[in-house]
């Protein structure tokens, strides 16, 4: 290439996106999770003993424990982390009314897709006069809960609140990380999207805390009114939020133990290097701990995308965080065979965010078992699920998309069967109880149905 002061050579950023070749091996389910790039270092169980510290904090000493660790870990000092009504609605007002009008788009969206998820109530006839129903019936209070950190995430607002409303839940709390920069407010852009969606129960409240408070909730004091304890906790966050989930799970519901984000491409020699590269680095935008994964059988394509990786990681705007995320254990490149052993590999990666870069990539994408969510096609990149596509970005990582679902409106749903015999109904069927509850040993079982037919005995 011939260069000069007025064409200078393009600058590369150091990306050490590394090979996993999985090419001419045969590897059961359990060996190829244990092939399949993932974050070193950190777990769940290394932050365990932070958190329950903190639960307990809160537990026992409540806002003035909240006080201490906005204190600690925000730099804020704080009496009560209610955010005044007065703060939403100035958000709002001053929100730039191009954020609005996307906040707005993303609201509808996320909206017709919620509204098209909520289950129907059945009735099933079993016999003359025996009726068993499922009735879907919301819970009565959520707490959601929004990241600070790197970055804003109004677009997770939206997400949270959205299904929320669409399955009925009339009681809705909001919690994120208080701002030293806005006067230990959150981010006005938070505030002006949970204005936008009629959201008035704010506080400003980080990590794991705020986990802890929405599920014991927290007394009154001189300070301010109560946060009354939630029945359904969500919202992403960091190791701590994930693993307060975990540990407050059963006292309360929660969606998925999220952390760090992640995206798998699945592409064979078809895909275009720069659309690939584009999208593994905008997940690695997020956090240096972000997992960037291909998975090719195309050492061309693999050795294309190095490329431009490292050119586009050089020219945006948080290219110390990319190059960090892109060369980190959790990320690159997985060689395999070809689409059938790819498709397991994915499967065994089971990705937050899969996208399908490949000849007939619809067929292929049918096949995919595990992910959080697919993305299909070079016109279906992660980032419009991330804002506008009308899914929800709040997805199970780490692998947990094997078993867990993205969060839906079903999360803040219960199905509640009830149970309606007549006299002759239960006659029908009081001989085979009988038999079953001595089968059991369990023979009040069966006099608990004989007893309503004492002419019979």
């Amino acid at each position: 290439m011939t260069t000069s002061p007025e064409f200078p050579a393009p600058v590369t950023a150091a990306v050490e996106f590394r090979t996993i070749d999985l090419r001419g091996r045969h590897l059961s389910l359990p060996a190829l999770r244990a092939a399949v790039p993932r974050a070193k270092g950190q777990t769940v169980a290394d932050a365990e003993e932070k958190v329950l510290r903190i639960i307990s904090a809160v537990r026992e000493r409540g806002f003035a424990a909240l006080a201490e660790l906005a204190e600690r870990f925000d730099g804020v000092a704080q009496e009560h982390p209610l955010v005044p009504g007065e703060a939403l609605a100035a958000a709002l007002d001053q929100l730039d009314p191009a954020v609005r009008a996307a906040l707005e788009e993303s609201i509808s969206r996320a909206r017709k897709f919620a509204d098209g998820q909520r289950p129907r109530n059945v009735d099933v006839e079993l016999g003359d006069g025996a009726v068993v129903s499922q009735n879907w019936v919301p819970v009565a209070r959520v707490g959601l809960y929004v990241p600070g950190g790197l970055a804003v995430y109004p677009s997770s607002v939206i997400m949270n609140v959205v299904p929320a409303l669409a399955a009925g839940v009339e009681s809705i709390a909001l919690a994120s990380p208080p701002q030293k920069e806005f006067g230990g407010l959150p981010h006005p852009t938070i505030l002006a999207a949970a204005s936008l969606l009629g959201i008035t129960e704010v506080y400003a409240i980080g990590g794991a805390q705020a986990i802890a408070a929405f599920a014991y909730g927290v007394e009154a004091t001189e300070a301010g009114p109560a946060l009354e304890p939630v029945d359904v906790v969500t919202g992403p966050g960091n190791i701590f939020v994930a693993t307060a989930k975990r540990l407050v799970k059963g006292v309360v519901g929660i969606d998925s133990e999220a952390g760090t984000t992640e995206i798998a491409i699945l592409a064979d020699d078809s895909a275009q290097p720069a659309l690939v590269a584009a999208d593994l680095l905008s997940q690695a935008e997020h956090d240096p701990k972000a997992a960037s994964v291909l998975i090719t059988d195309s050492e061309e394509l693999a050795a294309a995308v190095r490329a431009e990786l490292a050119l586009q990681a050089a020219a945006t705007k948080h290219s110390a965080r990319v190059q960090e995320a892109l060369s980190g254990p959790q990320s690159g490149v997985v060689l395999v065979d070809g689409l059938e052993q790819g498709i397991a590999a994915c499967d065994a990666y089971a990705a937050e965010h899969l996208e399908i870069m490949t000849r007939d990539a619809a067929a292929v994408a049918a096949r995919i078992r595990n992910a959080g969510a697919i993305f299909v096609g070079d016109y279906s990149p992660v980032s419009l699920g991330d804002y506008c596509a009308g899914s929800n970005h709040v997805l199970p990582t780490s692998g947990t998309a094997a078993f867990s679902s993205g969060l839906n409106v079903t999360t803040f749903l219960r199905a509640i069967q009830v149970v309606n015999y007549s006299r002759e109904a239960l006659a029908e069927v009081s001989g085979h109880i009988v038999s079953l509850s001595r089968a059991e040993d369990l023979p009040a079982h069966g006099d608990a149905v004989t007893a309503r037919f004492p002419g019979d005995r």
